[in-house]
């Protein structure tokens, strides 16, 4: 399954790997959350709260990290957001006007099984 990791460098600055995740993927979870709710962070950079992977169910959304490069998030592709530390990421809907989404709060210590290009 298509994929984007959000990552810190080594100054805290954010950015992305685009890749795959396995077909089969089973992680032991602490936390699944369901959001409609449109909250403050849009198009304002923040990091991710935790280590999460995010399941877009509707919405298609522009994402631009601290290097200023972005990619397109949309159903069909997961976000496995790791950059928990610096200033982080930003997006905007630029489909639509809502953004349905999953978060799973996988145990600290799985990896990710995430796969670069």
């Amino acid at each position: 399954m298509r994929a984007f990791r959000l990552l810190n460098d080594s100054v805290g600055n954010s950015y992305f790997e685009e890749g795959v995740l396995p077909e089969y993927l089973s992680i032991p979870s602490e936390r699944f959350i369901i959001q409609t709710k449109i909250e403050e962070y849009q198009k304002h950079q923040h990091p991710a709260p935790r280590v999460q992977y995010v399941v877009t169910l509707k919405g298609k959304l522009r994402f631009t990290t601290s290097d200023g490069k972005q990619f397109i998030l949309e159903p069909g592709i997961i976000l496995v957001a790791k950059d928990i530390h610096g200033e982080g990421h930003s997006w905007e809907i630029i489909e639509g006007e809502e953004w349905h989404r999953i978060y799973i709060i996988p145990d600290e210590k799985e990896d990710d099984k995430f796969v670069s290009y």
